[in-house]
């Protein structure tokens, strides 16, 4: 075989191969929050059907919380996770019912913690650390890349 075909080959393999190897999901994208429900039921669904890892990393304010519903989610202990009411603006008015669906996407410890502690009674974001998320809730730590 030629020289380059033996070169484009080797590159075509490592191509092939990179796209097989699964990379880690991350809450990068999200973090600004301002998702709806469904687009964060997708996401939630898509991570849930391929059990891929995914990391809660960096800033994690309003519906990047949602993620927490990934079965194989972690937390990167340097995270911040922000949590407000369900409203997608502060003139809004707290509506219970979709509170009650944002909460759903917590574990218990957490879900009670910020409904006993009214983080999700008004727009003020109120932050919790990710090694706090991790110690105090129970969400398992992200592993070293």
């Amino acid at each position: 075989m030629p020289s380059a075909a033996r070169g484009f080959m080797a590159c075509a393999m490592t191509v092939a191969w990179s796209l097989c190897a699964r990379a880690d999901g991350s809450s990068l994208p999200y973090g600004r929050g301002g998702m709806t429900f469904p687009e964060m039921d997708r996401i939630v669904q898509q991570y849930n059907k391929t059990g891929e890892l995914f990391r809660i990393e960096g800033e994690c304010r309003s519906s990047c919380t949602e993620l927490l519903a990934i079965k194989n989610v972690c937390i990167d202990p340097d995270a911040t996770l922000e949590f407000h009411a369900a409203i997608r603006t502060p003139e809004q008015t707290v509506d219970p019912a979709k509170n009650k669906r944002m909460a759903s996407y917590y574990n218990s410890g957490l879900r009670s913690f910020v409904l006993t502690n009214h983080f999700m009674d008004s727009w003020t974001f109120h932050p919790i650390a990710g090694q706090e998320v991790i110690q105090k809730f129970g969400y398992r730590r992200c592993p070293g890349r």
